[in-house]
């Protein structure tokens, strides 16, 4: 066999728009190259579809080391979901990719722990990762703290869709006359949306309706930058939700290892800048003392190559969990 055969890890990051995928060497330099897939993996009765993840993954692979030569040392596979949806995954891949790829180092986790992982790495901590919706995800190193991720109608305190909706409740207010309203809400939202009376209709038969109320966070945040006082206290109440869920899942004063934790913001949520940071900073401050602020070092497709490079070097220490994160035994 030939000892300058070049190894490779692949990261796969799997969620609500499709997949993106990164081929990187195994020293974890970065991607040598990243591939994005339009259609989200199906689900289906047994969860999500191992054989349609598969149709999109392998392509990838084999155009890569067909242009590179060389073979895949091992795989790491993030997916929003897997948590509940995994048990196809979990049954299938492992067996499917050694036949395909010959690789028998896989490991398998939810999107949080790739988040967690291309935010921290592996060092104690807590994550929160805000989009459409809002988890948060920390560990000592012994063991997972997880906190929200319920979805809009139960949860995701915080998210886009709960700043979303809040506003265009504010928004509704000041159009009925009620104390709460917001005239500049009901105005943006008119604007986006048409005229108040029809917002109901335009959004109960919607099945995207977390991503059609995360699209009105943007004017939330614009209002709030403004001067509109309801928008920046909605922006406010967001941003103690967010450090609420960071304070549960972070690990207590005196559980941590050496070095003390670190948290991190990581998704497109905190991309709504000052109107939201900065209110969250006062309350990170207040009710994380002990942790020390840290900006993400990568986002969830670098989380899952650094899982991938660590189980290749036999230096994966983030906790297992079945359900979390899960290396299939052989």
């Amino acid at each position: 066999m030939d000892s300058a055969v070049s190894e490779w890890v692949v990261g796969v990051d799997s969620g609500g728009s499709g997949l993106r995928i990164a081929c990187a060497d195994l020293a974890g330099r970065g991607p040598a190259e990243t591939e994005s897939t339009r259609e989200p993996v199906r689900t289906g009765p047994r969860g999500i579809d191992a054989g349609h993840l598969l149709e999109q993954l392998l392509p990838v692979v084999d155009g890569f080391l067909g242009r590179h030569g060389g073979r895949v040392a091992a795989v790491a596979v993030g997916a929003a979901g897997m948590a509940t949806l995994g048990d196809a995954l979990r049954a299938e891949l492992p067996g499917a990719l050694e036949k395909a790829l010959g690789v028998r180092r896989l490991v398998l986790a939810a999107d949080a722990v790739t988040a967690y992982a291309g935010a921290l790495g592996q060092r104690p901590g807590a994550v929160v990762a805000g989009g459409t919706g809002l988890v948060a995800l920390g560990t000592d190193l012994r063991g997972w703290r997880r906190a929200d991720g319920w979805g809009h109608l139960l949860g995701d305190c915080g998210s886009g869709a709960w700043i979303g909706r809040a506003g265009l409740e504010a928004a509704l207010r000041a159009h009925d006359g009620r104390r709460g309203g917001s005239p500049a809400l009901l105005a943006r939202a008119e604007e986006r949306f048409g005229p108040a009376a029809g917002l109901p209709g335009a959004l109960y038969p919607r099945t995207d309706r977390p991503a059609v109320l995360a699209s009105f966070a943007p004017d939330v945040a614009r209002c709030a930058a403004d001067g509109d006082p309801v928008a920046a206290d909605v922006l406010r109440q967001a941003a103690a939700h967010i450090a609420e869920a960071a304070a549960a899942a972070c690990p207590a004063p005196g559980d941590e290892r050496a070095g003390g934790v670190e948290v991190a913001l990581t998704g497109g949520l905190f991309r709504l800048g000052e109107p939201l940071l900065g209110p969250l900073e006062e309350e990170l401050a207040a009710q994380l003392p002990h942790a020390r602020r840290v900006a993400a070092a990568g986002d969830p497709l670098s989380g899952a190559v650094a899982l991938a490079v660590a189980l290749a070097a036999g230096e994966l220490r983030l906790p297992m969990d079945p359900r979390l994160l899960y290396v299939p035994e052989h």
